[in-house]
């Protein structure tokens, strides 16, 4: 936190002094320019256009006066002084080290472990009990936790490989690719809205959502789904999943409404420039845009370098997709609601056509002066910027957009453009928008039968890309090409243009993917690590800079990114390690020894405890009511929210931002599928620190707060599952209290109750059954009965209902949530 706060400050500061500055020299590579010297000719672009990029007439004027300017005695040719960072440096291929106790020793990962603890004096924890292990593994390997079959399986297996069968049935289960898509969604903002005040919906992204859980249920090496993320349009343009792919890059939160498109393109690349730095090559690329990084060597020409990258790239949302059951079902309830809206859309039209070139000619004026540049320009004019500025305004236009010229000209009688005969259109034109709303309310689908994807318009010129004056977009500086960062890498990007897109993002791809990369693998093994061990080998998990933590084993994430890329790039058989070692089988118990000697547990002579993620809480206690629903993929749902909770606005065209999904079974899907909307998020699991879905998010919070324990107990959901808990061992043991309660904790937390916390239960039991009694007989008292239940002729619903009320006070414990 503190070198947070302090690079916070050092940023302001540096922005202050970059203000004041005459002269911007890049101190690491090339100068990048100076201000107020007098230009020859306009900046060009790749076709030889002249570009348009200042975003009002202030930047028009400075664009007319300056150019860029190379200072004397530098050239472009001039190599960086290679930064000596560790993470820099080329990952090193090391040979296992001896230990004393080479029995421990199940895999290699174990003896790069023990040798530094070996060296502190300290010996290893000694195994987990089964049970616990089992339970540990399922929660990390699928966010959930096991039955008490797969336990007892487990546990009662003797066979020399029980562990190897253990992994491998956890990492074959399509439950293993949910989990892992929950984690990486973390990092690549995923959302199924757009974010900015309107936030509205997007309705293709559930399909890159998809797209994460198949790559990993299928093992697809990590350097094709990098590839894949970044240019799979480019790479294989006629394999849809690959398209879907590139929603990893389109998850960009957006403002259609926004009326800067030049400086909107700027906010896109940026978004993707930073979102790549932090996911991929674990750097904080951002720190370069406003000046040279305050502690890597990661200058401002080299974070406009990676941004040239995607200067050509484009969003686009309206893709056909191939056809398959949710397309169809899709299409059909399409139709109906589209014939429900045709007569009003033909009115709506007859209304706007009269005014069309009018209202046309309003919405465009309203746009800002950088903008008009290219969107007052004849199409044969365009160039490759203007390109990208008319793709983006087209794809917002429609009649309700238009109707605000109806609105705004016949409000305000004494404004210029007031028109009377316009409000009685406007009246007209409203009453017709209400109509529609509610017949989308009631008609509108769920899901889509278009990509949201990343491509480049079927063009191969790219817009330049210069540096900014302490990124200020206003004051542009030298024109750069794509190039990777000089301190990694001397290496130049090998740009192959396709039929229809410039090649610059797959000779990106092929630079992060390529097992030379010094930072690609070491940053992905890092975060398989700080899944099952609570902190990365590199804490900060996105920093491998010199402001972020360096490595407590350097040898052993050496190893692991080594290994990994030899192993063809697989992260099921980087998983499968880590799950067969022993590091992993240790039991969390606290020792004094090791505490003392190593309170942070960087050296694991301890399993460290974790408290499960939001997710993980919401999905295992659906898995312990048996309400879990298995379905994987499709549209997003909207399971119930309490009815206080405060949505917000609607969409444009009417629909509600939470409208709860019609069909029961959607309610009990797992997290993942869940709707996720910037401005609202899903309460429970933002309660338990869910991620943040507008920028990478790194690492999960783990808060303690009264707020969680409060919304568990009083929750009405989390009631109704502790309900159907209840019926469940009831169903499944019969009326034996005894059998309930060992049922229940085997169910919960994979073990029976010790005698101590029967007897607990069996007088909380009792207490509880005489304080319903007494509260039933004044008929004022509601009971809450188990649900789901086969025999209701013998039930004694005051037993039953305080029975219920033990459910759900034993999965409201400390135990369910933290796995040990």
């Amino acid at each position: 936190m503190k070198k947070k706060l302090y690079l916070a400050v050092m940023c302001a500061l540096v922005g202050l002094v970059a203000e004041k500055s005459a002269t911007a020299v890049d101190t690491f590579n090339n100068p990048v320019g100076e201000i107020g010297v007098k230009k020859q000719q306009n900046p060009v672009t790749a076709t030889g256009s002249q570009a348009a990029i200042p975003t009002n007439e202030a930047t028009a004027a400075l664009a007319s006066q300056t150019a860029p300017v190379v200072a004397e005695n530098k050239t472009d040719s001039q190599q960086a002084v290679k930064s000596t960072l560790w993470s820099y440096q080329p990952v090193k291929v090391l040979t296992q080290p001896t230990v004393n106790n080479q029995n421990w020793v199940r895999t290699p990962i174990d003896a790069f472990v023990l040798a530094p603890l070996e060296t502190k004096g300290l010996a290893p924890s000694p195994e987990a009990d089964r049970a616990a292990f089992i339970r540990r593994a399922t929660i990390d390997a699928w966010g959930l936790i096991p039955t008490p079959e797969e336990v007892k399986s487990f546990v009662n297996d003797t066979s020399s490989d029980a562990y190897e069968k253990l992994a491998d049935r956890l990492l074959a289960s399509p439950k293993y690719g949910e989990r892992q898509a929950r984690r990486w969604l973390d990092l690549a903002r995923y959302a199924d809205s757009n974010g900015f005040d309107n936030d509205e919906t997007r309705p293709n992204l559930w399909r890159y959502r998809d797209y994460v859980v198949s790559s990993f249920n299928q093992d697809k090496p990590y350097d094709r789904f990098i590839k894949e993320q970044l240019a799979g349009d480019e790479i294989a343009p006629d394999d849809q999943s690959a398209l879907i792919a590139t929603g990893f890059l389109r998850g960009f939160p957006d403002n259609p409404n926004g009326r800067a498109l030049v400086q909107k393109k700027y906010q896109h690349t940026t978004d993707v420039t930073d979102t790549v730095g932090k996911v991929f090559l674990g750097q904080t690329v951002e720190c370069a845009r406003c000046h040279n990084h305050k502690f890597d060597k990661i200058s401002q020409k080299d974070y406009f370098s990676l941004q040239a990258f995607f200067a050509n790239a484009s969003a686009v949302d309206n893709i056909p997709a191939q056809k398959g059951p949710q397309e169809v079902a899709f299409q059909e309830a399409r139709a109906k609601y589209e014939e429900a809206l045709k007569p009003i859309k033909e009115a709506k039209k007859a209304i706007i056509d009269p005014v069309r070139a009018e209202a046309n000619n309003y919405y465009l004026e309203r746009y800002d002066e950088a903008s008009l540049v290219s969107l007052k320009k004849a199409k044969s004019e365009w160039n490759a910027h203007d390109r990208w500025v008319n793709h983006v305004y087209g794809e917002y236009i429609d009649d309700d957009r238009l109707a605000n010229y109806l609105q705004d000209t016949s409000v305000n009688k004494d404004a210029p453009d007031y028109n009377p005969a316009n409000a009685e259109r406007w009246a007209a034109y409203k009453k017709l928008n209400d109509e529609s709303k509610k017949i989308a309310q009631k008609l509108k689908p769920n899901g889509s039968d278009t990509i949201s994807a990343i491509n480049e318009l079927g063009h191969t010129d790219a817009p330049p890309t210069y540096v900014f004056f302490g990124g200020i977009q206003e004051r542009p500086l030298e024109e750069v090409q794509p190039a990777f960062p000089e301190a990694i890498t001397s290496e130049k990007p090998v740009i192959l243009p396709t039929a229809n897109s410039s090649g610059r993002r797959t000779a990106l791809a092929n630079w992060i993917a390529s097992s030379q990369n010094p930072l690609t693998a070491r940053v992905y093994v890092n975060r398989v690590w700080e899944q099952y061990f609570g902190n990365g080998i590199v804490k900060t998990v996105s920093d491998f800079g010199k402001a972020g933590d360096k490595p407590s084993n350097p040898e052993l994430l050496d190893y692991l990114a080594d290994n990994f890329v030899k192993n063809g790039w697989s992260v099921k058989k980087l998983h499968r390690q880590i799950l067969l070692s022993s590091v992993y089988r240790q039991s969390s118990a606290h020792r004094e020894d090791a505490y003392k000697a190593d309170p942070d547990n960087k050296l694991l002579a301890v399993f460290p405890r974790k408290r499960l993620e939001a997710e993980e809480i919401r999905d295992s206690l659906l898995v312990a009511s048996g309400k879990l629903e298995e379905k994987i993929g499709g549209p997003s749902v909207f399971p119930p929210v309490p009815a206080n909770l405060v949505t917000g606005n609607s969409n444009v065209d009417g629909t509600p931002f939470w409208k709860t999904s019609l069909d029961a079974h959607d309610h009990n899907r797992r997290s993942l599928y869940i709707f996720t909307r910037r401005s609202v998020p899903y309460p429970l699991l933002e309660t338990f620190d869910m991620a943040s879905s507008q920028e990478v998010h790194s690492k999960r919070d783990v808060t303690t707060t009264p707020l969680q324990a409060l919304a568990l107990y009083h929750s009405d959901v989390v009631f109704e599952w502790s309900k159907a808990l209840a019926g469940r061992v009831i169903n499944e043991t019969g009326s034996d209290t005894s059998a309930q309660l060992d049922r229940l904790y085997q169910i919960l937390f994979a073990r029976s109750p010790y005698q101590s916390e029967k007897d607990a239960l069996q007088e909380f039991l009792a207490s509880q059954e005489k304080v319903i009694k007494e509260k039933a007989l004044t008929g004022k008292f509601g009971l809450n009965v188990p649900t789901d239940l086969k025999d209701t002729q013998n039930l004694d619903p005051i037993r039953a209902s305080a029975f219920v009320d033990l459910v759900h006070t034993v999965a409201n414990s400390n135990e369910f949530a933290y796995r040990f």
